[in-house]
């Protein structure tokens, strides 16, 4: 190919009080201040107060990846304890409850928003991450989109950190989308005929004022407008690090197997999308536990099995690219568990010790917490 396939990596992250362990609602600005002026770039703000986001540089190696990642989570930890505060990747937060978190209305994009979408808007306490890589041409984005819809299912399935939600478990291991799909403009992309076909449904919105540009599509795969990349965001905020590399491995590799081969899940039709958006249930429903319908054999693919068939595909271009072990990482994930499995093992051990509800959670917090910074003292 004529280009590298740079990639970068976004992660979301709960800003929670150290003592209470639900959201915080104090020292917010004075802590971002702080990372502001220690860390400068990487850091922004999200739609509501007590949320981070940070991403590293474009790069074309894992081992810089992961160091970016550990650094950022790591220095940003350490000023949040300044203020008695913590920072925690999950994709839906244990404790918090919705109605009494504040939005961030200093700034003008997200108060344009939430004044759009009303009570939706303030429902969206949920993290995410994302995964940029380059891909220079639209046309190519647009077809990409299109064609990596069936794995998109495994990589949430891998991710999810999300069984809770207003201190009550869900029975989901991935509830986070179950909320994000409240919101327009969410879920899997449409099928586009091609770059033109896409163009022009953004132009519409655009020009009947319907979206200011195409940053207020948040489906969970999209061309970016900042940048000349296909960025991810069917995934939840992974708690652990490894996890985060290796779902980011994965689809980087997947977007250059699709590049070199413009057949492999050629001419996807409305019942393929439909095949995938049943999957994308399946995989918040059950994570890595379930299986998926397989529209070629109209079977039920276990999880592992899928995984590994999508290991052998891509196993030249994790060669290439120089990150067999992150992709190897995810058979990890299928191995032990991913952090919503944890999640519910902690919470149900503290509910047969004799823990309330809320206490139970709280450990769920704590370990939570631990786990994102690198911190292995949690608390009991």
């Amino acid at each position: 190919m004529s280009w590298d396939f740079k990639f970068g990596i976004e992660e979301e992250y709960f800003v929670n009080d150290a003592t209470k362990r639900d959201v915080a609602k104090s020292r917010i600005r004075e802590f971002f201040a702080s990372c502001r002026e220690q860390l400068s770039d990487g850091i922004h703000p999200e739609m509501l107060e007590p949320q981070i986001e940070i991403a590293t540089k474009p790069m074309v190696d894992f081992a810089e990846a992961r160091s970016q990642l550990s650094g950022l989570r790591s220095s940003v930890g350490a000023i949040a304890r300044d203020y008695n505060l913590s920072i925690m990747a999950s994709g839906t937060h244990p404790l918090a409850v919705w109605s009494r978190v504040r939005a961030n209305n200093a700034q003008p994009r997200y108060g344009k928003v939430m004044h759009d979408l009303q009570m939706l808007g303030s429902r969206t306490i949920l993290c995410g991450m994302h995964v940029h890589v380059e891909v220079p041409d639209l046309a190519a984005r647009v077809d990409i989109m299109n064609r990596i819809q069936p794995y998109l299912p495994l990589l949430l399935a891998l991710s999810t950190s999300s069984p809770f939600w207003q201190a009550q478990r869900t029975g989901l291991l991935g509830y986070r989308l179950a909320a994000y799909r409240e919101l327009p403009r969410t879920g899997l992309p449409d099928l586009f005929e091609n770059a033109e076909d896409y163009q022009r449904y953004i132009d519409t919105l655009v020009a009947a004022r319907a979206i200011e540009n195409s940053s207020y599509v948040w489906w969970v795969i999209r061309p970016s407008l900042k940048h000349p990349t296909l960025e991810l965001r069917v995934a939840d905020s992974c708690t652990r690090v490894d996890d985060t590399i290796a779902i980011a491995a994965l689809y980087r590799c997947l977007v250059r197997r699709l590049s070199l081969d413009p057949t492999l899940n050629a001419g996807q039709t409305g019942a393929s999308r439909a095949i995938n958006d049943e999957n994308s249930w399946r995989a918040m429903r059950y994570g890595i536990h379930g299986s998926f319908v397989d529209e070629e054999t109209r079977s039920a693919k276990p999880v592992r099995g899928m995984l590994d068939d999508i290991l052998d595909m891509i196993a030249d271009d994790a060669k290439e690219l120089g990150c067999e072990r992150e992709v190897d990482l995810a058979r990890w994930i299928v191995a032990r568990g991913t952090s919503a499995d944890r999640q519910l093992t902690l919470y149900t051990e503290a509910l047969g010790r004799g823990l309330s509800s809320r206490d139970a959670l709280a450990g769920v917090v704590d370990w939570l917490s631990a786990e994102t910074t690198g911190d292995l003292v949690v608390r009991h």
